[in-house]
């Protein structure tokens, strides 16, 4: 089997770290896990760049909820990615649409030309569009080197028929990275179509938190989130 790239979103010092030890060959960095990500500390950012040997690649997404965003919060996007570009990122992952759901390409157009030629992933917003064959054809003609899609349904498992015409589609003209509730056994229909380069997995964990004394009139949640070897073991036994 040809190498796979396996991708996982991190949201903390301590799941990057894991994600190099136990394998993963990329992150995508990000904030605020309960929102779907955000742009995350520009300082976790530069300590991870200057200890990390594998590529990160930094979420740029001034808020949860939809992709539909004023002209403050696209300024703000770009000062990020001008920021994050300034570090040392390795790429950026961000996506923007209209409010009938069809890519906002203006505003692509101008974070893609603050990237420059570092390359560029849109992420599922992908997803929301209201045809996906005409959002990759409109994300090729724009630049970006790879789209993160779950095939516009809730997870991987549910679309592998979608994902496969999108992949027939893109050729070699931009990266079709599956993520999305992805499981292990969604990646043999895939690699089939010899066209599946990279994949997208949480393989997420929680730990408890180190705190020994606990309030008891408050209720605060302390587990965090971390990475699961045996889940990233269990991806790469595949794509081995």
């Amino acid at each position: 089997m040809v190498k796979i790239l396996l991708e996982a979103p991190v949201f903390n010092v301590e799941s990057a770290f894991q994600a190099e030890a136990f394998g993963i060959d990329r992150i995508e960095l990000c904030a605020d896990f309960s929102e779907g990500g955000t742009t995350p500390s520009a300082g976790i950012f530069s300590v991870l760049k200057k200890t990390l040997s594998i590529p990160i690649f930094v979420m740029i997404r001034p808020r949860g909820g939809d992709f539909i965003y004023s002209e403050v919060e696209i300024e703000a996007m770009r000062t990020d990615l001008i920021l994050f570009k300034s570090l040392g990122a390795d790429g950026f992952v961000f996506g923007a649409l209209l409010a009938d759901g069809t890519i906002d390409t203006s505003t692509c157009q101008k974070l893609l030309e603050a990237a420059g030629s570092i390359p560029c992933t849109f992420h599922r917003a992908f997803d929301i569009t209201p045809n996906l064959e005409e959002s990759l054809k409109i994300l090729i003609n724009l630049g970006f080197t790879r789209v993160l899609t779950s095939g516009g349904k809730s997870s991987v498992s549910s679309a592998i028929d979608v994902l496969q015409k999108l992949l027939h589609l893109a050729k070699d003209r931009i990266i079709v990275m599956p993520g999305g509730g992805l499981q292990a056994e969604c990646i043999p229909p895939l690699y089939e179509t010899g066209l599946l380069k990279e994949i997208h997995a949480s393989c997420r964990d929680l730990r408890k938190g180190k705190n020994e004394y606990q309030n008891p009139n408050l209720s605060i949640f302390s587990d965090v989130l971390t990475i699961n070897p045996d889940v990233v073991k269990g991806f790469k036994n595949i794509l081995q």
